[in-house]
C-alpha cells in the first residue's frame, strides 16, 4: 500500500472546501490527489491507471498489474470529473456517457468502487 500524503483531516477539508465553490488551484490539488489516495486505499491493486491531470495518478484494482509502458487500463478525467465522480456529485455513467471520462482497457470501469 502507498504511503499517505495528505491528512484525512487535510484531505477532507479540501474536498468540503471544493464543496463550498473553493476553487484555487491549492485546494482543487489537495482535494484530487486526496480522493485518489482514498481510491487506491479503498480498490487497492496495479491493474488500472487512473490520470488526473496535472495533478495526480494512481493505480488500483486488483489484477494484473502493468510495469512498463502505457498500462492496458487507463482512466482520464479532468479535476472537476474527478471531484464530482469521486464525491458521488455525478454518477459514472453519466460522466463516461457525456464523454467527460476517457477509459481504455476492460477493467476500466469504476463505477463499482466509486463514489468514495
Amino acid at each position: 500500500m502507498a504511503r499517505r500524503r495528505i491528512t484525512h483531516p487535510d484531505g477532507r477539508a479540501a474536498v468540503q472546501a471544493w464543496a463550498e465553490g473553493q476553487d484555487d488551484r491549492r485546494t482543487l490539488a489537495t482535494a484530487v490527489r486526496y480522493l485518489l489516495e482514498e481510491l487506491s486505499e479503498r480498490a487497492p491493486g496495479g491493474a488500472v491507471e487512473v490520470r488526473v491531470p496535472p495533478f495526480g495518478v494512481t493505480q488500483c484494482m486488483a489484477g494484473t498489474a502493468h510495469t512498463r509502458g502505457t498500462p492496458p487500463n487507463v482512466v482520464e478525467l479532468t479535476p472537476a470529473t474527478w471531484l464530482e465522480v469521486a464525491t458521488g456529485r455525478l454518477a459514472w455513467d453519466q460522466a463516461l456517457q457525456a464523454g467527460r471520462i476517457t477509459a481504455s482497457g476492460t477493467r476500466a470501469d469504476l463505477s463499482r468502487v466509486l463514489p468514495l
